[in-house]
């Protein structure tokens, strides 16, 4: 008989991305922050995904929700990027960068987070999926009228590549417009169906998609990562040569943020194992039978998100990998072999499933162990048995108690 104790190493996972001086913000940038969050859902096991934590603003929230959410888009309102343009804007021009055009950076960006501690890397993607402003214009929204199409139309529907989402807001000399942008798609341009002398944005809006990591092989701890966008003609965000923009950068912050699970509950006097026979004692009270082996299979629950190693401590040692069970009148010890078995869903780093998988002081063979999906209170067991050679020596001659406690350890720190 001997005790056992469990002990489950865990950290919250914080992924964060925030500028830490990787290069010096231009003098003239905007800076935006980006979150999401990973917090295994009981209810939903299998969707192990980051959630978009980034509070949003513009057209997605207030005006095309249902829209934004099937095409897994968020959108954000920077009121302070202003751009006015430095002469007329004229009908026809012949070069599309001199009237009214965008292109933005709608292809997909890799951005590199990395773990303030170990220095262990991971990527996220992001791309530019939709883009508005609010116009004002020293002449009537008129101006933008053409023949047979109203000037209304010209901005709630859009020029190809980008496509129209239905939305517009107007006054007398203002217009509100959200177009999306597809992948890869280049420029857009509209032209006037008359001469006006100025044309400012203001109320900047873009929509983004993001490809985050899976979050079930990233490590607990803080990662970081930034992405820079030019502004300006020629640039990422170009909105062609007859506007000036007093901002040249966009630069945004990714913050994500991993709560990983990992808990291990054993049921009450579970930390309390006693060996016996198949079948118990009476084979060899009644009929002198020696038992083939002493053993006692544990059942705990496993709730677990992040990869996680084992190991073992032991009251009692050889020195070597295994504990011993002792017993203080003779002084005799035995080597205690303790093995587990994972529930489906966690497997070894080779993918493998975990049956019967030896435990050992210093935890090879045990390094690694992840998750498919997020497990939530399914069943595991721990092994522990007495060989059939080392019973012989517990059975013979007077009674003895042997004894010792072992410490099982899951820790999500690799």
């Amino acid at each position: 008989m001997f005790g056992t104790f469990y002990k489950c190493c865990t950290r919250q996972v914080l992924l964060v991305g925030a500028l830490c001086g990787a290069f010096a913000a231009p003098v003239n940038a905007l800076v935006q922050d980006i979150s999401a969050v990973f917090n295994p859902d009981p209810a939903n096991p299998l969707k192990n995904e980051f959630v978009n934590t980034t509070p949003e603003s513009g057209v997605c929230p207030w005006h095309i929700p249902a829209r934004c959410k099937q095409l897994n888009i968020f959108s954000l309102r920077i009121s302070t990027l202003f751009a006015h343009s430095k002469g007329p804007i004229y009908p026809n021009p012949k070069d599309p960068r001199q009237g009214a055009m965008w292109k933005v950076p709608s292809e997909w960006r890799d951005v590199q987070v990395t773990h303030t501690g170990t220095g262990e890397v991971s990527t996220v993607q992001m791309r530019i999926a939709g883009i508005g402003h609010r116009m004002d214009m020293s002449d009537s929204v008129g101006s933008w009228e053409l023949p047979g199409v109203r000037w209304d139309s010209q901005w709630r529907n859009a020029p190809s590549p980008c496509e129209g989402t239905g939305y517009i807001a107007a006054g007398t000399r203002m217009i509100y417009f959200f177009w999306l942008v597809p992948e890869g798609a280049g420029v857009c341009s509209r032209q006037p169906g008359t001469e006006f002398a100025r044309l400012q944005y203001a109320e900047f809006e873009f929509a983004y998609a993001l490809k985050t990591p899976n979050p079930l092989g990233m490590s607990s701890g803080q990662y970081t990562g930034t992405l820079k966008y030019s502004i300006g003609p020629g640039r990422d965000f170009d909105f062609g040569d007859n506007m000036d923009v007093f901002h040249d950068a966009l630069i945004l912050n990714f913050t994500l943020d991993v709560q990983h699970t990992l808990k291990v509950e054993v049921p009450p006097g579970g930390n309390r194992v006693e060996l016996i026979p198949q079948g118990g004692w009476q084979a060899w009270l009644q009929r002198n039978r020696r038992p083939e082996r002493l053993f006692r299979d544990q059942t705990f629950n496993i709730s677990a998100s992040s990869r996680f190693k084992m190991q073992l401590d032991c009251q009692y040692s050889d020195g070597g990998n295994q504990c011993l069970l002792y017993e203080p009148n003779s002084g005799g010890a035995v080597p205690l072999n303790i093995s587990v078995t994972l529930p489906s869903g966690l497997n070894d780093a080779a993918g493998q499933p975990v049956s019967r998988r030896p435990l050992l002081r210093d935890g090879s063979g045990t390094e690694l162990f992840q998750p498919g999906h997020y497990v939530d209170r399914k069943p595991g067991q721990l092994h522990f048995e007495i060989a059939r050679e080392h019973v012989e020596e517990m059975l013979t001659g007077v009674a003895k108690t042997y004894s010792g406690n072992v410490t099982v350890i899951w820790n999500s720190e690799i």
